[in-house]
């Protein structure tokens, strides 16, 4: 019998858990998936010295990038992202961090393509938004961060302007703000400048509408939350620790 789970920190709501626990079900598998509930990344060694059987890991908020230095080794695009969502595990204890979000968004994202332009606002800095840059380069999307502080290639988001907005017609959220149960937050954008052509793609998945896609229902904007992204993530995180 095989073990995998998910790290990270106050991850009781988890989707990994019910996903696979599930999936091994349906498909007769004889694994289980737990739940690794972590105050800070120092306790990673101890997971994978005091679990038997333990062949993969799923990483979640907020350790994607904190992760990296407890790792053997990353592969190419966990590497150039700068994040890592999965982890696959050897015989050994010789681990391998994966990047398996920018593929779930990507084609989650390209069942609502194409927009009038490739142009898109990231809301976050985190780990998620660095899977979600990858993705859009690929895609040719030219895009801004848009976090609380100024960087490179980042405004701040008191600076989105009419034009800005009007201009950036996909803006995804890579931020935790509006995540069950604090489902009245939401990013502070200037909602009223959406318009019909615009795509608001939340990364959120529960509650299952947030406050942000709401706002952006208001303005006839089209919308998606992170469910289908998630799902197809998941898969090939699978595909990864059976390969």
């Amino acid at each position: 019998m095989s073990k995998f789970g998910l790290i990270g920190k106050n991850i009781g709501y988890s989707f990994s858990k019910k996903y696979f626990s599930e999936k091994f079900e349906q498909d007769n598998l004889p694994h289980t998936y737990e739940n690794f509930d972590i105050p800070s990344i120092e306790f990673f060694p101890n997971i994978l010295s005091e679990t038997q059987n333990l062949k993969g890991l799923s990483v979640t908020i907020p350790y994607k990038q904190e992760i990296i230095p407890f790792l053997d080794n990353l592969s190419e695009e966990a590497k150039r992202i700068g994040a890592v969502n999965t982890i696959k595990i050897t015989e050994d204890k010789k681990t391998t961090g994966y990047n398996t979000d920018h593929f779930g968004f990507q084609k989650a994202l390209e069942a609502y393509l194409p927009l009038q332009q490739k142009t898109a606002l990231i809301l976050g800095t985190g780990g998620a938004s660095k899977a979600v840059a990858y993705a859009l380069d690929n895609l040719d999307f030219k895009y801004k961060f848009v976090s609380r502080k100024t960087g490179v290639n980042s405004l701040v988001y008191s600076e989105l302007s009419q034009e800005i907005v009007e201009n950036h017609l996909l803006v995804i959220n890579c931020t935790p703000l509006g995540t069950f149960p604090n489902i009245t937050n939401c990013p502070p954008i200037p909602y009223q400048f959406l318009t019909e052509s615009h795509l608001l793609f939340d990364l959120i998945y529960n509650p299952s509408e947030t406050e942000f896609l709401k706002r952006a229902k208001l303005q006839g904007a089209k919308t998606s939350n992170g469910l289908r992204m998630l799902e197809l993530q998941a898969e090939k995180a699978w595909e990864i620790w059976n390969s």
